[in-house]
């Protein structure tokens, strides 16, 4: 089941590695149980359809474009950096324009890493990306430190379509080197980091070492340009 795109093959083999992996189980051993599904989240419709005073008022402040985006956590507002990342900022923006990211899950939590979402409707049903994937840009000055977003993907570089993450904390070991490519970073939280903080401790449920859904699902209403 595909429910991440965010890790290399790599860095994937060295935290399971870290982490022990999964479950043991013995030959002829019947197979674990699957952790319980999550629950909807109690509040399906958006409590408003536009970006608070205070949001447009820091999107007010920067000289980069800008999104709203409305989750049922709350409010980030996000810069994105279209001068070092212009292949990826042009691609969440289509996304964006289209209202891809209406209704869609925050569908994974993983504590004190990432928080990822993007790619599912509730219930975790895959929403297919109506664009082509799109280059890697890992190459920039650009690094994955806390409150970033960037650019889920699969092992293949060029492979991200409608997926990002946010980091939770300085992941430079993220990041494109000479020796290895990284994840493409096009963007920062300048409001809303404590809206990433709660989303950050929120309970999850297991069904792999990265396979970390919400128990309650996490709604992202909408996604909107506001500059």
């Amino acid at each position: 089941m595909r429910t991440t795109r965010l890790l290399s093959a790599s860095l994937l083999a060295l935290l399971l590695s870290a982490c022990g992996g999964g479950i043991y189980v013995e030959v002829g051993d019947p197979a674990p149980p699957l952790p319980p599904i999550p629950q909807p989240n109690p509040q399906p419709n958006a409590p408003t359809q536009n970006c608070s005073p205070a949001g447009l008022a820091e999107a007010a402040k920067s000289r980069w474009p800008v999104v709203c985006m409305l989750t049922s956590s709350g409010e980030l507002v996000i810069e994105l950096y279209d001068e070092y990342a212009p292949i990826t900022v042009a691609n969440f923006l289509a996304h964006v324009n289209t209202n891809y990211y209406r209704n869609t899950l925050v569908h994974r939590v993983d504590r004190d890493f990432v928080v990822q979402g993007g790619g599912y409707s509730p219930g975790m049903v895959r929403k297919p990306s109506p664009f082509a994937p799109i280059l890697l840009e890992d190459n920039t000055i650009l690094s994955n430190l806390r409150g970033t977003i960037a650019m889920a993907r699969s092992s293949d570089p060029n492979s991200a379509t409608s997926e990002w993450f946010l980091n939770v904390r300085d992941n430079t070991g993220l990041d494109g080197t000479s020796a290895k490519r990284g994840y493409a970073i096009f963007g920062k939280i300048i409001s809303g980091l404590p809206v990433l903080d709660a989303m950050n401790i929120v309970p999850v449920y297991r069904y792999t070492d990265t396979d970390l859904r919400p128990r309650t699902e996490i709604l992202t209403y909408w996604v909107q340009r506001v500059r």
